[in-house]
């Protein structure tokens, strides 16, 4: 296999996606020519064209409305956000409209629909540019929720989630695009939606993690190791529908549960997590179901701060020290 970047992994799925179904068009601010702000569309516009390559106005709720009338004649488009924190311009159409459509129609109707969001901070980019909003999507019935963490799941995903027939926010990671980077299958390589990938076995506690946390919590469990204790360490990789069997399953194993993620402890996805384990695995649990995010409050753009905000490899590994001794 290949070593590429999380972002040429991202670049080749839609390449492979676009040549696989004239269906497959992607859509953005500068997309076209320019190949987008990251530059994950360079090269497409040249190979398949304007009309399969849009440049749009910058204008999310345009980009999302475009893409919910084109799903509904039978295309497959994939709109990038040129930043995941201005996704909420399109917030109405997504939870109103994309979400509700297949219920709406009583399931005769399909709404095959990727949006693409770069997400998250610690690359110094403000509070405009650096928020983590997975959450808002992760508990609004219609939506699939998607974030990868590594270069393969990157590319595995997102074809998967244009072949899906139900529309997915695809969350991939700022920080990741050119500092991520491993093995790639060639070809047409699919990850399917909805399965947890055990990262690191464990006995003792298991570390449920997902986008960029992940590399921390797999660097904390390492020390842990050894420390003597052994971390089972669970990518979660698709956030809805979540692979509640991988996770229940680690904890009943561990008896012990931290999760850590990038976004706030107030409003996280691990606040659902940790409410259905302590629901449905209590009797299992020998100590507190524990969580490390960023603070509550917004990303600053001062690198101290933004460092004292976020979580680090630091404080997943004195989350686990805590849990171990208890």
């Amino acid at each position: 296999m290949r070593e590429l970047t999380y972002l040429e992994a991202i670049r080749e799925a839609l390449a492979e996606e676009m040549a696989r179904d004239p269906k497959v068009f992607v859509l953005g601010e500068d997309v076209g020519e320019y190949g987008g702000a990251f530059q994950i569309t360079k090269g497409l516009y040249e190979k398949y064209g304007e009309r399969r390559v849009l440049d749009t106005p910058i204008s999310e709720s345009a980009i999302v409305g475009i893409s919910i009338g084109a799903a509904l004649r039978g295309y497959r488009p994939v709109a990038e956000m040129q930043f995941g924190d201005f996704i909420s311009c399109g917030f109405d159409q997504i939870v109103n409209q994309a979400a509700t459509l297949r219920y709406r129609y009583g399931g005769r109707a399909s709404l095959p629909l990727v949006i693409r969001a770069p997400s998250g901070g610690y690359v110094h980019g403000g509070l405009y540019h650096s928020q983590s909003t997975e959450a808002w999507f992760f508990t609004r019935p219609g939506l699939k929720v998607v974030f990868p963490a590594t270069p393969a799941d990157a590319k595995g995903l997102l074809k998967a989630a244009i072949r899906d027939d139900n529309p997915v926010i695809y969350f991939e990671h700022k920080y990741l695009y050119r500092r991520a980077k491993g093995p790639v299958p060639e070809g047409d390589f699919v990850v399917p939606l909805g399965q947890a990938a055990v990262r690191r076995e464990g006995r003792d506690l298991t570390c449920v993690s997902y986008g960029a946390c992940l590399s921390m919590a797999l660097a904390a469990a390492e020390t842990m190791a050894k420390e003597g204790v052994k971390v089972e360490v669970i990518d979660l990789r698709t956030l809805q529908p979540l692979d509640w069997e991988t996770v229940l399953g680690s904890v009943r194993k561990t008896s012990k549960l931290c999760i850590a993620h990038e976004d706030s402890l107030g409003r996280g996805v691990g606040n659902q997590i940790a409410a259905r384990v302590a629901q449905e695995a209590f009797d299992d649990l020998d100590g507190p179901v524990v969580r490390v995010g960023a603070a509550d409050t917004h990303v600053p753009f001062s690198p101290p701060l933004e460092e004292f905000v976020l979580p680090s490899e630091a404080k997943i590994l004195k989350a686990l020290r805590e849990l171990a001794a208890y």
